[in-house]
């Protein structure tokens, strides 16, 4: 039999039990399994991890464990470029976009409302997700943490909190969205992008006191819903406000 320390940092502590997290402990093994196997055996999806050091060295997935390595595991470093010291991924996508899974419709619509691109259908299946995920470049957002050790899954989030406020301030804080939100620029419906229209043009799709009480008015160019400033919409500006100001950024 053979060891190998480990020691994992930050949120990555997540996935392991008390005893193990934020401290070296050992990891018993037979056969040259890679590093990527140990990782994932101990608990952690290989997209949570961003930089692998062994005896203070980067190495791939694909590096085959050696007795009384030293291996020291980071998280993605989504927001910050770590090509020149990581050999896992070629560069984090600059451009956020999010596929989510069919548990989170809420939060994709808490993310459209601040104006990130969110791809999410209730009835999409894992297979599907990973195919859009690959093809479009979005990160996955998803509880499965069986779904995100799926060796074709690039960029991928398991999302902690249950609470899909909860989740969308995790989001936001973990990934740094906080100068990118652009509240109101996307459809909470369908994703589109919402744009400013002309009561003329839309006026026999208005009810009466609509029509009466506002004037300026915006349709998403995809799915034709139409938005208006309402006291719905004082109650979700409230509500972004809030995600904007957390104490944390």
């Amino acid at each position: 039999m053979n060891k190998v320390e480990f020691r994992f940092y930050e949120e990555l502590n997540d996935f392991v039990p008390k005893s193990k997290k934020r401290t070296w402990f050992i990891y018993n093994f037979k056969g040259k399994p890679t590093v990527k196997d140990a990782i994932e055996a101990i608990g952690i999806p290989h997209v949570e991890v961003d930089l692998i050091l062994v005896n203070n060295i980067s190495v791939p997935f694909s590096y085959k464990l050696k007795n009384n390595d030293r291996i020291s595991v980071y998280p993605v470093f989504e927001s910050i470029d770590i090509t020149s010291v990581t050999q896992l991924r070629a560069k984090p996508l600059r451009k956020i976009k999010f596929i989510l899974d069919v548990h989170f419709g809420k939060l994709s619509k808490y993310l459209r409302l601040l104006g990130f691109d969110c791809f999410y259908i209730n009835d999409i299946d894992d297979n599907e997700i990973i195919n859009i995920a690959i093809k479009e470049k979005r990160i996955i957002l998803t509880r499965d943490k069986g779904l995100l050790k799926n060796m074709n899954v690039t960029h991928g989030y398991w999302v902690r909190s249950q609470d899909s406020i909860e989740q969308l301030k995790e989001i936001v804080k973990r990934f740094h969205l906080d100068s990118l939100i652009k509240p109101f620029y996307r459809c909470i419906v369908c994703n589109g992008i919402i744009e400013k229209a002309s009561k003329e043009k839309i006026i026999s799709e208005l009810q009466p006191n609509t029509i009466k009480y506002y004037d300026d008015f915006y349709k998403c160019s995809l799915c034709g819903k139409i938005y208006w400033k309402g006291s719905h919409y004082e109650k979700m500006k409230q509500f972004v406000d809030k995600i904007i100001n957390l104490p944390e950024f």
